[in-house]
């Protein structure tokens, strides 16, 4: 530390340019990221990192002022003071204050953004180098409540990994951060007390999705139980009448109206109760997500319409929506189904978000779509959202695969012995019989897994119980601390993909 101290010493007063570039000196353990390199007063503050984690260095000639702001050890012997300060919450928080860019942000006004959920508290560098190419804006902190439970973390680690690491990539753009399928109004207090502006409301528990398939009568007489009121309004509104979409004409019958109001109802009063909760807490800025995707059954196109007519009556300001699209969006790998009836249903409902609010389609999810990636960019003219998750956990798994292939060999053994538990919480259909035993593989074949459906399934589901296995978990994060380079190309090059195929623009170059 010496050396370094010595180092900064000469250049404090040195334009920051200089600065990144000399700040570097051979021979120490420690290693600066350029891009995070700035000034504040009199206080040069950086990511750095050494053989075994990351933290926040800052240096300054005096003990007050910047370097006083942030908790850590202080040293100093030659005129500087150095103060290497952990990752924690407080300090995340001073950076926000001093650095208001590292702060997430409403992205309502953005066109097209992606959802790059991390598990790991990671990957962000990765997602920041795809995204800077790209007309797109990026959700970098985005976790459901069980992705919360199975990694231990909390939404105040989310929002804190993700600021250090967005001022560790220097990226100055604007981000967004996810409180992803909440359900109830004190999950949601949660994220937006860690400083979330998206919350996912995910409406299963409200909606009565058994009565998708409900015999008329049954129907009809849930129905009567409406509110006559309501019941007027919704008659005088919709039965047997059609509406205009970006060209798509589409028919609201009595008996259509009736099923939807005994099954989304409760739902959309409750979004209307969530909207106003959020308004009164962030004002004009937060993102609400409506999420209906969490069902069994497609959504119909005609029901999409309802929930939109309807959430505009309520006066809901919502900037996306989730339907349930026909065939199977399974977890890690491409899209399950017909490609021209997805084609054929995803057209009315992108016509419906285009005409009915201008909000954006989301695609729940999305990782590793790309067989349907091109119609819905194409249809959606890129006002979209797509959400992804645990692509970049997979990405992390093949790091290793490469990299340290003994250590997979023990994952795999763990995702194995946990795999049934974790069916109870992800749906997939693969076979895993077809997976070939690891015994069978020498290392240089074992990567070659991270290309197959039935792995990739299988190592995405179970990361609860390997990031919680003690074997494994410590020797894990070690391997990702040594090759972070390599983990942050492969995300990189992964989400290049995602928004090629999606059609994303590239920037325009100054």
């Amino acid at each position: 530390m010496k050396k370094i101290l010595e180092r900064a010493s000469s250049i404090i007063d040195s334009k920051v340019e200089d600065i990144r570039q000399h700040i570097h000196g051979s021979g120490s353990a420690v290693s600066f990221y350029g891009n995070s390199v700035h000034k504040k007063e009199k206080a040069i503050i950086s990511m750095a990192k050494d053989q075994n984690q990351r933290f926040l260095l800052i240096m300054s000639p005096e003990r007050g002022g910047v370097i006083s702001k942030f908790s850590g050890e202080l040293v100093g012997d030659v005129g500087m003071f150095a103060k290497k300060c952990p990752l924690n919450e407080h300090n995340a928080q001073m950076l926000k204050e001093l650095f208001p860019w590292t702060a997430p942000i409403s992205l309502r006004n953005r066109k097209t953004t992606i959802g790059c959920g991390d598990r790991l508290g990671l990957a962000t560098p990765g997602h920041v180098a795809a995204v800077k190419e790209f007309e797109v804006s990026p959700v970098l902190a985005q976790q459901s409540m069980r992705e919360l439970k199975l990694t231990g973390r909390t939404y105040g680690d989310v929002v804190s990994d993700t600021v250090y690491m967005v001022y560790q990539s220097g990226y100055k753009d604007g981000y967004g951060a996810d409180g992803d399928h909440l359900k109830t109004i004190a999950d949601i207090n949660v994220a937006l007390a860690a400083g979330m502006p998206m919350i996912t409301l995910d409406l299963s528990e409200e909606m009565n999705a058994d009565a998708g398939n409900w015999s008329d009568s049954e129907i009809n007489s849930a129905y009567l139980g409406i509110k006559e009121d309501i019941r007027k309004r919704l008659e005088k509104s919709y039965f047997d009448k059609s509406f205009q979409a970006d060209g798509i004409s589409i028919s609201l019958d009595s008996a259509t109206v009736k099923r939807c109001a005994v099954m989304y109802n409760r739902a959309l009063d409750f979004a209307a109760k969530v909207h106003e909760h959020l308004a009164s807490n962030r004002g004009k800025e937060f993102d609400l997500e409506i999420s209906i995707d969490e069902t069994t059954s497609p959504t119909l196109p005609e029901h999409h319409l309802y929930i939109a007519l309807e959430l505009e009556y309520r006066n809901v300001e919502f900037t996306s929506l989730a339907p349930r699209f026909i065939g199977e969006f399974q977890k890690a790998i491409d899209y399950i189904g017909d490609l021209r009836e997805f084609d054929k249903q995803f057209a009315v409902h992108a016509a419906i978000a285009k005409g009915f609010g201008n909000y954006k389609v989301s695609v729940h999810s999305g990782s590793d779509k790309f067989a349907v990636y091109p119609s819905v960019g194409r249809m959606t003219n890129m006002r979209l959202h797509v959400k992804t998750a645990g692509t970049s956990w997979l990405e992390a798994v093949r790091a290793i695969a490469v990299q340290e292939p003994a250590l997979y060999r023990k994952m795999h053994q763990c995702s194995l012995e946990h795999l049934e538990e974790a069916k109870k919480l992800y749906h997939i259909t693969a076979d895993i019989s077809k997976i070939p035993a690891l015994n069978s593989l020498d290392d240089s074949q074992v990567p070659d897994l991270m290309n197959m459906d039935e792995a990739r399934q299988l190592l995405h589901i179970t990361y609860g119980s390997i990031l919680t296995d003690s074997s494994i978990r410590p020797f894990f994060f070690e391997a990702l601390h040594k090759h972070e380079v390599y983990y942050h190309e492969l995300i990189k090059k992964h989400f290049e993909k995602h928004l090629s195929l999606l059609g994303v623009p590239l920037k325009k170059k100054d």
